[in-house]
């Protein structure tokens, strides 16, 4: 029997008894209408394409700008940003720990000075900035704005995202600093201090693709991520947020991969399922509080080092299914990712596949070209049941934190991760050009070398932030950040006043480890 990558079945004919007892008022709606399994948005894309991103940021933020300027030039309307794993993991550049990492796998910040850098000309009240960063989220942005502020722009002006999902952090990826209570305390801090200060700015990017990457499969997926979207709800609720005032600015982040009839299956599943959430659940008002507004990436997962070139025809059909799906914005990876950091060329075809998907094709003059379809209805069917049965086991192990202390989400991708990979290595799973329709010999691909040098220009220009800033006013500002983590202050307003000083990302994430500790994971089950 053939199986969707949920492990539901697929059935070779799908006809009208598929959708017996299907009313489509109740499980669609009209575009832009609860429960918004047609789009979050009456027009969507015919009035304009979804918004075009392309990830970059390697080696020194001198570099990085560069590229942003010819994205820019090439017609993106929004920066991603990757980060360095140092300043994911809060450490400057200089520390021991970052030795052989800094500058490799993104753009390296230790400071206002290299987020001044990075950002040099580009006018950041004209484009949409996304950050992927998680539990220095809150250092990052701050950054941002002060540099925004120096251009005379009001944070109001602002538009973008900080990712600042660390629950997924605990499951998949790796990058957490503070132990998940403390972690939910600085995330509902930002969403109060932007409510305030950035009212247009998504402060968080809850994400299901670094899961999916690890190895969800599209049901685990947008379950564990909806798990762990209650579970910010909750905690901002506690802090005596209303949910109308935070929840219109929250945003999800999933993959696209080549499955492309499941994959638009999914995304509306997940956004039926978040507007059953927050207002059966939450009690929200706001359609816009009900609103699955995501990001989507396609799979880097999927991506193969053997015959890169092919990885041009998988991003297409992943970019489509992702647009046919209804994503708000969209990254397309670069064929060659699998290898290194994207070259120049990749990057731009990178985003020529987008634009030829909304300039070239019919899939924009309509909305939700599948709605009604007999398979995809019925696969959307398919995933809602079985991401609402995943939901209800964290649920029943006490919610999202309990449930990562507790191992489960990590152990049931890992299981998922291995039968795929069995899969793989049996041929019962095709992967063009890695176990079917192989070279005997492969052509030499040369990659983007990230200069090694990097390493020791930061540590110089660190050196140089120490002697030159004004050491007591850094370190009565930490100590006020110290003294907020103590007590219930917002932490947001002492750490800025910090990094206005020069703090450095590295001396802001110790202060709040002396504080708060650090997270020791357990073994999964």
């Amino acid at each position: 029997m053939r199986e969707s990558e949920s492990g539901r079945p697929i059935e070779p004919v799908y006809g009208p008894e598929a959708l017996q007892g299907f009313d489509p008022a109740e499980r669609l709606g009209a575009p832009g209408e609860f429960p918004f399994t047609r789009g979050v948005y009456p027009s969507m894309y015919t009035g304009r394409p979804w918004t075009m991103r392309q990830y970059a940021g390697f080696g020194t933020a001198k570099e990085s700008n560069e590229r942003y300027h010819e994205l820019v030039n090439n017609g993106t309307g929004g920066l991603s940003v990757a980060f360095d794993l140092p300043t994911q993991m809060g450490y400057d550049s200089d520390e021991a720990i970052a030795h052989g990492e800094v500058g490799k796998v993104g753009v390296a910040i230790d400071s206002i000075d290299d987020m001044r850098t990075l950002f040099d000309d580009l006018p950041l009240d004209q484009v949409s900035t996304s950050m992927t960063i998680n539990a220095p989220a809150a250092t990052l942005l701050l950054m941002y704005q002060l540099v925004a502020e120096e251009q005379g722009i009001d944070g109001a002006k602002l538009t973008g995202t900080i990712q600042n999902d660390v629950l997924k952090e605990y499951i998949a990826r790796g990058t957490y600093i503070y132990p998940p209570k403390e972690s939910l305390r600085l995330i509902s801090d930002i969403f109060a201090y932007c409510a305030k200060e950035m009212p247009r700015w998504n402060t968080i990017s809850i994400s299901g693709y670094h899961m999916a990457e690890a190895g969800a499969t599209p049901a685990q997926e947008i379950a564990f991520t909806l798990a762990n979207a209650k579970e910010y709800v909750r905690a901002a609720v506690a802090a005596g947020l209303d949910v109308d005032d935070f929840a219109p600015r929250l945003s999800f982040f999933f993959v696209a991969r080549t499955t492309l009839l499941e994959e638009v299956a999914k995304f509306r599943a997940a956004r039926r399922i978040w507007a059953r959430i927050m207002k059966d659940e939450f009690g929200a008002q706001n359609p816009k509080s009900m609103m699955l507004r995501f990001h989507t990436q396609t799979a880097g997962v999927q991506l193969t080092a053997q015959q890169p070139e092919v990885n041009l025809v998988r991003v297409a059909l992943q970019g489509l299914g992702a647009v046919l799906g209804g994503t708000q914005s969209l990254h397309t990876n670069s064929y060659d990712e699998a290898i290194a950091l994207p070259t120049t060329k990749a990057a731009r075809l990178a985003l020529r596949t987008q634009q030829v998907i909304a300039y070239e094709t019919d899939v924009t003059k309509t909305v939700d070209p599948f709605a009604g379809s007999y398979v995809v209805e019925s696969m959307t069917d398919d995933i809602e049941e079985a991401a609402l049965a995943l939901i209800q086991r964290v649920e029943d192990l006490g919610g999202a934190v309990a449930a990562i202390e507790q191992g489960f989400q990590k152990s049931e991708i890992e299981r998922s991760a291995y039968r795929v990979q069995l899969e793989i290595d049996s041929a019962e799973r095709t992967v063009v050009g890695v176990n079917r329709f192989i070279l005997d010999q492969e052509e030499r691909y040369e990659p983007l070398r990230v200069d090694p040098t990097i390493e020791q220009d930061q540590r110089t220009r660190l050196e140089a932030l120490r002697a030159e800033r004004d050491d007591t006013a850094v370190k009565t500002a930490l100590a006020k950040l110290q003294d907020a983590a103590r007590g219930t202050d917002n932490l947001l307003y002492p750490m800025k006043e910090a990094l206005a000083a020069r703090a450095t990302g590295g001396e802001v994430a110790h202060a709040l480890r002396e504080v708060w500790g650090l997270y020791q994971p357990r073994e999964t089950f």
